[in-house]
C-alpha cells in the first residue's frame, strides 16, 4: 500500500480510542467496528511504524514506551485536525475580509443602516464595501458579494434573492411649481424625465395608457451613471426620476419629492439579489454569514 493511501488521521483516532477505552473491545464499540478489525489496525500500524505500540495480555492493555510517544502525538495532532476544520466551518466564529460591490442606492439606504448590527454580530468580521451602478466581474473585482438586479449573466455565478423594490416616478416641489405638474402620459412628454447613462433591461418607463402598459422612451438630455445621482438631480428641480421606491422613501415622507403619475403606475418591481460565485466548493463561514444575514434583514 503506498503512503498516499493510507488514513493515517484515521489509524491514530483509532489507536487513541484503544488507549482512552483501554481495550480493542470497547474501543470497537466506540468506533462502530468489530475487536477483529480494531486490533488488525493496530498491527497493521505497528508492522508499519516498525515498533510495537501496546502490550496485549488476557487482562489488561499496557503502552510500550514507543506507544506513550505516539499517544502524545497523535493526541495533539488530531487536535489540530479538529481546529482546522473548525475555524473551516460554518460552525466556526466567521472572520476574514468581505469584499461586497453594491449600486450606491442600494448601499445608502439599505445596506448602511444595517452594517452596525451585522458588525457587532461577527467581530471578526472586516467589510470592504465599493458603490457603482456598473455590472461587475466578481473575480476581476475580487468581490466577495456583489447585490444586483436583474438575470445572471452566467451560469458560475449563484443569486440569493433579498427582495423586490416597486418604482416610482418623482419630482421636487420647486420642479413641479415651475414646470406644473404631468395627469397624463401625453403630458409626460413635455417634461425632462432623467436616465441612466448605462444599458438597462428596460430602456423607458413603465406606464399604464388606456388599460395598457406602454414604455415610455428617455428625454437624452440628462442621464447619470448612478441612482444616487439621479436621486440628487431629482432633489434639486432638474428633472423627473423613476427610482426604486426605498431609495425615495425618506425623501416623500419629508416633502423633499413629490409621487407623480401615481395613478399610472403599473406597480412592476425590481428584484434585488445578492450574487455570488458558486463554483468550487463551499462558501466560507464569513461570506455565508453575511448572506444569511441579508436575507434576514433587508427590508426593501
Amino acid at each position: 500500500m503506498s503512503r498516499q493511501d493510507i488514513n493515517r488521521s484515521g489509524e491514530m483516532e483509532v489507536f487513541v480510542s484503544v488507549v482512552e477505552r483501554g481495550g480493542f473491545s470497547a474501543a470497537a464499540e466506540a468506533r462502530r467496528m468489530t475487536p477483529s478489525a480494531v486490533s488488525k489496525l493496530v498491527a497493521r500500524l505497528e508492522a508499519r511504524l516498525g515498533a510495537r505500540l501496546v502490550n496485549r495480555s488476557t487482562r489488561k492493555l499496557q503502552l510500550t514506551p514507543e506507544g506513550c510517544a505516539f499517544y502524545e502525538r497523535s493526541v495533539a495532532i488530531l487536535a489540530n485536525i479538529s481546529e482546522a476544520e473548525r475555524f473551516a466551518s460554518a460552525g466556526e466564529q466567521p472572520a476574514g475580509r468581505i469584499a461586497v460591490n453594491t449600486s450606491g442606492s442600494f448601499g445608502n439606504h439599505v445596506l448602511a443602516p444595517l452594517i452596525p448590527a451585522f458588525m457587532a454580530g461577527h467581530p471578526g468580521v472586516t467589510l470592504d464595501i465599493t458603490h457603482t451602478d456598473r455590472i461587475v466581474d466578481l473575480l476581476e473585482e475580487r468581490a466577495d458579494v456583489a447585490i444586483r438586479t436583474g438575470p445572471l449573466k452566467t451560469s458560475s455565478l449563484i443569486a440569493r434573492k433579498l427582495g423586490s423594490a416597486r418604482k416610482t416616478i418623482v419630482a421636487s416641489p420647486d420642479y413641479l411649481k415651475r414646470h406644473g405638474e404631468p395627469r397624463s402620459v401625453a403630458e409626460l412628454h413635455a417634461h425632462r424625465r432623467i436616465g441612466f447613462s448605462y444599458a438597462r433591461a428596460l430602456e423607458g418607463w413603465s406606464l399604464m395608457d388606456n388599460g395598457e402598459t406602454v414604455t415610455i422612451p428617455l428625454t437624452p438630455g440628462l442621464q447619470v451613471g448612478d441612482g444616487e445621482a439621479m436621486r440628487y438631480l431629482a432633489l434639486a428641480g432638474a428633472g423627473l426620476a423613476r427610482l426604486a421606491d426605498f431609495t425615495v422613501r425618506a425623501d416623500i415622507a419629508a416633502g423633499r419629492l413629490v409621487p407623480v403619475l401615481e395613478a399610472l403606475n403599473p406597480g412592476d418591481v425590481e428584484d434585488f439579489y445578492a450574487v455570488y460565485i458558486g463554483q468550487g466548493g463551499p462558501l466560507p463561514a464569513r461570506v455565508r454569514a453575511l448572506l444569511d444575514f441579508l436575507a434576514e434583514h433587508v427590508r426593501l
